[in-house]
């Protein structure tokens, strides 16, 4: 391979490693593309190694694949992945060939991969099941495990004693640990405080606190005392909370004090002054601050039972464990109830797509608020792993750190947090080699960005993951045995099958996707609306007469199996990895000084990657200029009313909003003009 010494001095390379780097590459013999990737990331691209180098040599490597449009792999799977690997094993154990033969196996053998996935986690049972799967009603009602009795509790700390748990760091530099034996001592006094206060099994207690190994527990002992956790992000205004609050009505609710981000305290506990009736557990920050309680509440310590022996409550498959929430297209949040069968879709797809094992260190920044937060707590506990906590503003060195020293080896993240890494170079001098796998969910990634990342473990694997609070997983992902495309899908996930159809209902390659259920882990029932109309209504069945499923993102196919993923095709959108109606920003914004009417849209920034908040607006004096702090006006409303994490990119006047013959809003062609004016 020929290139000019100047050129890799060009991209932030020394003279003299420059030279170096001409010559080794000229004595490299003539090889395949993939050959000679591999040689250049185990022996050549270190993260120290200036980027350009690296984006030069692997646009030159795969310099015919790039212009014939092709995926170009930045990772190839090694002996580990294809000899030990869970998905390894499972090819052994069927007798088939690759993912695609395991794919096609799972989807047309739901009962015996349902089955073998429970076997593989060892889910621990009181009663095992008769039937796996019951869909005699329909597939929209399907029943699973019917016949059995569990409690999801104890597959998650099932006896490992002196094991690693949770490896968290918080105040100091200093990474603490807790054993399973001292997790599940710990979820004891919760589940046996929430049982002397006189709570029964089936009511519900929220939780509105950050991820830490105190949450962990309470989330744990909520539901091994046979309650519902109603998990409320603790980034949410007061004004959030309570609807979420209302809907669900809970009888207790576990929350912190104060919460620190980059050197500030926000206040959590005061948001409940505006539901005095509701009692709370407050958990302080800090000991050394002091918390005015009101008559009905209870301090943590003072909460806590004296007994540490844990007996979890049976119960049905079908009872609700957790209620979380997603935006719906209509602006008020869809409370989504996960019942003992939908962490087994969150463990299994640790177990498979991530390949999760027994020690590895998991971390992934993310709040019981969102979907994340259960699936790491079942993910990382159901695979015998350690869940890694940090109170660490994720974009900072700190938390990267963190990573380091807590020897993290599979990471999670939203793109944007790499985004801002690699912006600032905030891993420069870090050794993540330890790092096995990365993955990526919330919002669309950008291939460059997910190719840094790559880089900076040594050339690891980034799983793309994409699903959402009603799947309890992901639809669509990656797998350790197939090659890894930066910023692409590389695979459908195991026994989930789906489609994507253009707006005639027909097959295409890029298109809207829908859900070809039964799959365990996915929703049969909202507390808040009806879910036929939600998810089934009015949609015509597949081409073979599948009842199919609407879902809501958009999805292109490429050559080689992979998947482009292009945001969402309804009326919600994703920021900062966190879904939220289109419908409930516009609802608060149209508030603002002078606006008339206001529609807010997500955009792609050139080049792909999370999604951007625009918004549209028309005024009530069509004479008057956009006022120059309208901007800020916003985003204070935003802040305060909605949530902080959602930032607004562009404001821009429109004299009308296009809108169809229904009066729906066009918010593609908004996209499309908007688009046009930034090029």
């Amino acid at each position: 391979m020929e290139i000019p010494t100047a050129t890799l001095i060009d991209c932030g390379l020394p003279a003299d490693k420059a030279k170096q780097l001409v010559d080794l590459l000229r004595q490299i013999p003539v090889q395949s593309d993939e050959e000679l990737w591999r040689f250049l990331t185990a022996e050549v691209l270190t993260p120290v190694i200036p980027f350009g180098v690296h984006q030069l040599l692997y646009q030159r490597v795969f310099a015919e694949r790039i212009s014939n449009g092709e995926p170009a792999p930045a990772w190839f799977p090694g002996e580990r992945e294809l000899q030990q690997s869970h998905l390894a094993e499972w090819l052994v154990d069927l007798n088939l060939a690759d993912y695609d033969a395991v794919y096609d196996w799972s989807i047309s053998n739901r009962n015996d991969f349902t089955s073998k996935l429970i076997d593989s986690l060892e889910i621990q049972f009181r009663e095992p099941p008769q039937q796996i799967m019951d869909y005699s009603a329909s597939v929209e009602e399907v029943e699973w495990l019917r016949g059995a009795t569990l409690n999801i509790v104890e597959s998650c700390l099932r006896e490992k004693s002196d094991e690693t748990a949770i490896l968290f760091q918080r105040h100091t530099e200093e990474v603490q640990r807790l054993n399973y034996r001292e997790l599940r001592e710990l979820t004891a006094r919760v589940a046996n405080g929430l049982t002397e206060a006189g709570i029964e099994p089936g009511e519900r207690v929220a939780v509105m606190l950050p991820m830490t190994p105190e949450s962990v527990a309470i989330f744990l002992g909520i539901i091994a005392a046979g309650c519902v956790v109603v998990t409320i992000a603790d980034s949410f205004s007061a004004e959030e909370m309570q609807v979420r609050l209302k809907i669900t009505n809970p009888r207790l609710i576990f929350i912190q004090d104060v919460i620190s981000r980059n050197g500030r305290q926000l206040p959590l506990f005061a948001k409940l002054e505006i539901l005095p009736e509701l009692a709370a557990v407050v958990l302080p920050e800090s000991e050394s601050l002091a918390v005015s309680l009101r008559e009905h509440d209870q301090l943590w310590s003072d909460f806590l039972s004296a007994d540490s022996e844990l007996t979890c409550v049976p119960r049905q498959p079908h009872a609700e464990t957790t209620i979380l929430f997603s935006s719906g297209t209509t602006g008020s949040p869809k409370g989504i109830p996960w019942d003992q069968t939908t962490p087994i879709k969150s463990a299994g797809d640790g177990y498979l797509h991530h390949d999760i094992h027994t020690g590895d260190v998991v971390c992934w920044p993310t709040n019981l608020g969102w979907m994340m937060g259960p699936w790491l707590v079942y993910a990382s506990l159901i695979n015998d792993a350690t869940i890694a906590l940090s109170d660490s503003v994720p974009t900072s060195r700190r938390f990267c750190e963190f990573v380091q020293n807590a020897n993290v080896t599979m990471l999670g993240l939203v793109p944007s947090i790499v985004s801002a890494w690699r912006s600032q170079d905030v891993t420069a001098g870090l050794d993540w080699s330890q790092i096995k796998v990365f993955s990526s969910t919330g919002e669309c990634s950008n291939p460059d960005d997910m190719f840094w990342l790559m880089s900076r473990a040594g050339y690891r694997p980034v799983i793309e993951y994409c699903g959402g609070t009603e799947t309890g997983g992901g639809y669509i992902t990656g797998t350790v045995l197939k090659p890894g495309v930066p910023g692409l899908f590389s695979c459908p996930a195991l026994g989930f099958e789906w489609l994507l159809l253009n707006e005639a209902g027909e097959e295409t390659t890029n298109g809207e996707v829908f859900f070809v259920p039964p799959v365990i882990g996915l929703s049969t029932r909202l507390i808040n609306r009806n879910h036929h109309d939600v998810y089934f209504a009015d949609i015509t069945p597949g081409p073979q007469g599948q009842t199919l499923r609407r879902h809501g993102d958009q999805i292109e196919a490429l050559p080689g199996g992979y998947f482009r993923a292009h945001g969402r095709v309804d009326d919600a959108m994703n920021l900062g990895g966190i879904k939220v109606s289109c419908v409930q920003i516009e609802e608060l914004l149209t508030q603002s000084t002078g606006v008339r009417e206001v529609a807010a849209i997500a955009v792609a920034p050139p080049g792909g990657g999370p999604g951007q908040l625009v918004i549209f607006v028309v005024m009530q004096n069509r004479d008057s200029c956009i006022a120059a702090d309208l901007k800020q006006e916003m985003q204070q409303m935003i802040r305060s009313q909605l949530n902080p994490l959602f930032k607004i990119h562009a404001v821009r006047e429109i004299e009308q909003l296009p809108r169809t013959a229904s009066n729906k809003v066009m918010r593609r062609k908004l996209r499309d003009l908007y688009q046009s004016e930034e090029l």
